[in-house]
């Protein structure tokens, strides 16, 4: 499906810039379900933008915030080397919880009233993004999300004083949600996975529960992790959930 990936809005935001949104659809007229795709802490790279156009050309009217608008200038990508990734971890945990999920709010209610959005919603996200990806999808509009190595969560680290509230809240999720892992990511080893998976059970969650022989950042096709075996295996059932929660009832 051929696609528009050039489109953005800068939406309003709290501290009185703007939230810059990046948009990714369907060039053919009609109304899509929508997604949010939060980026890792390098905000809207090459390789995030390319996930970006994948979702969108599977019939999705796809957004992807800049996740850092309070601290960098709109349009700032950070690279994939020692001083980006510094830059990104120091802002992930230099911004507040509660900033985090007002942006949510926000670009869930801008992209449910984009023309070409169908006001079905869901969410996805890696790394950081992943996180994110779940806390947004706290929000009952949210119907399905998925979550790739989201960080933080079993932590409790995510934010200003890295102390966030994301498995606590877990008993307002309503929306089915995937969450894939790579068993060999430093980032979220096999106690905290067990713990995220232990708490989704306790509360009664819809989910789906992957975990493969992959480092950190297996999905991004730049670098030496990307692994696009995996790329196809994971993307399949994120697109699968998404068709069948989306597509299939409406």
């Amino acid at each position: 499906m051929i696609i528009h990936s050039s489109e953005y809005a800068d939406l309003p935001a709290a501290d009185g810039g703007v939230m810059r949104t990046h948009v990714f659809r369907p060039a053919v007229d009609g109304r899509y379900p929508g997604v949010v795709l939060y980026s890792e802490i390098y905000q809207v790279t090459d390789p995030i933008r390319r996930l970006a156009a994948f979702i969108a050309g599977h019939g999705y009217c796809v957004a992807v915030p800049e996740v850092y608008h309070e601290y960098e200038a709109p349009g700032t990508v950070l690279r994939y080397d020692q001083a980006g990734t510094d830059r990104g971890n120091e802002l992930k945990f230099a911004k507040p919880v509660a900033a985090y999920d007002a942006d949510a709010t926000a670009v869930l209610d801008w992209l449910a009233a984009h023309p070409a959005c169908s006001g079905r919603l869901a969410t996805a996200g890696v790394c950081l993004g992943g996180h994110l990806a779940y806390r947004a999808a706290l929000d009952p509009r949210v119907s399905a999300a998925a979550c790739f190595y989201a960080t933080d969560i079993h932590a409790g680290s995510l934010g200003e004083g890295r102390c966030d509230d994301s498995l606590a809240r877990m008993d307002e999720l309503t929306a089915e949600t995937l969450f894939v892992w790579g068993r060999q990511d430093p980032h979220v080893p096999f106690a905290g996975r067990e713990a995220i998976r232990a708490r989704l059970e306790a509360v009664g969650a819809r989910y789906e529960w992957h975990e493969v022989n992959a480092a950190h950042a297996f999905l991004r096709d730049e670098g030496p992790r990307y692994d696009p075996a995996l790329f196809v295996q994971a993307t399949g059932w994120m697109l699968a959930l998404f068709q069948r929660v989306l597509t299939a009832a409406v």
